[in-house]
């Protein structure tokens, strides 16, 4: 078997002649960004991962989607020590799959790539909302390069809200800090707004030596949305460091994310209920920054709502997904 470009060189794990292969399955969670796999046995218990670059086919395309889909996949199944051939079942979860269309393309592709039988694919939002509560009635709130909140309440209805994009949305994602921030210092640089420690984060990040450059680089033609998103880890840095700027912009993503969650609860009826509220994605790193913000304006609307970590990683969360087709094909 060969990885796209050099050989990938196998070593599965002895098993007796006279024993079957168990049954190890699949679970992705796929971004804008990067993507995550690992292989888990028959219970659900993970025994080797494995990452590659971004896999949202919106951004980069159902082709190298793929590729960062089955590199991933091999590298978990080395870490593993099983062979690609013993994967029984795989969940897929990646973003930028919400028509149906791209998502059966992306399927499509994934299974003459991998070669496993039973696959399903579902946006990132699914397999983060199953690991939130493992499948109880909750939230999840999703707050990586782009932004979306999915919820479940006790009758099995789901909602979402959120997830349209850095154009038309993606409100408290970390491309839009970015872009917040690259705003914020725009103005600092003419004279219009507060003078900003992010003046000299954007010229190091962007590689420019002036302020009045970042213009030119951040229009370049080679210049991607993941780009300027890498740029909110460093305004969120310079929000720890007490920049006031930086400061308010964060709040304000926590308040944005907040909005996004409301709009769930009521469409799911749940402001009497508790449920726990949880978060996912790298713009979190922040802390109580984006937390506290969150927890205040969605206790507006849900005030027995509480906010935790997810019980799984969506990558897990996806394993365990396709452990349970693999118990329901038996059992059916």
């Amino acid at each position: 078997m060969k990885a796209r470009g050099r050989p990938v060189k196998f070593q599965p794990k002895k098993r007796s002649a006279t024993n079957a292969a168990p049954p190890y399955v699949l679970g992705v969670d796929g971004g804008g960004t990067k993507t995550r796999a690992v292989v888990a046995d028959s219970r659900g218990e993970v025994m080797g991962e494995g990452q590659a670059g971004p896999s949202n086919p919106l951004r980069v395309g159902v082709s190298d989607s793929t590729n960062a889909v089955r590199e991933a996949v091999e590298r978990a199944c080395l870490d593993a020590g099983v062979r690609r051939q013993d994967l029984s079942a795989a969940e897929v979860g990646l973003a930028g799959v919400k028509r149906d269309d791209i998502r059966e393309r992306m399927r499509a592709a994934l299974s003459a790539e991998l070669g496993i039988e039973s696959m399903e694919v579902v946006t990132d939002a699914v397999i983060a909302l199953y690991g939130a509560t493992e499948g109880k009635p909750g939230l999840v709130v999703i707050a990586g390069t782009g932004s979306i909140c999915c919820g479940v309440n006790a009758r099995g209805r789901r909602a979402c809200a959120g997830g349209w994009g850095p154009v038309a949305g993606d409100e408290g994602s970390g491309s839009w800090i970015a872009r917040r921030a690259l705003q914020a210092v725009a103005r600092a640089t003419d004279g219009r707004g507060r003078k900003t420690s992010l003046a000299e984060a954007a010229r190091d990040y962007f590689k420019v030596e002036r302020a009045e450059d970042l213009s030119t680089a951040v229009y370049a033609p080679n210049m991607t949305n993941n780009r300027i998103a890498g740029f909110g880890r460093h305004v969120i840095d310079a929000a720890k460091r007490r920049d006031a700027v930086a400061r308010e912009i964060i709040d304000e993503a926590g308040r944005e994310l907040a909005h996004a969650a409301s709009a769930v609860v009521k469409k799911l009826k749940m402001e009497r209920e508790r449920f726990q509220l949880a978060y996912v994605g790298g713009v979190f790193a922040a802390g109580n920054l984006i937390l506290e913000p969150l927890r205040e304006e969605l206790g507006r609307v849900a005030p027995r709502a509480f906010i935790a970590p997810p019980v799984l990683a969506p990558a897990e969360a996806a394993a365990r997904m396709a452990s349970e087709q693999v118990r329901l094909a038996l059992a059916g």
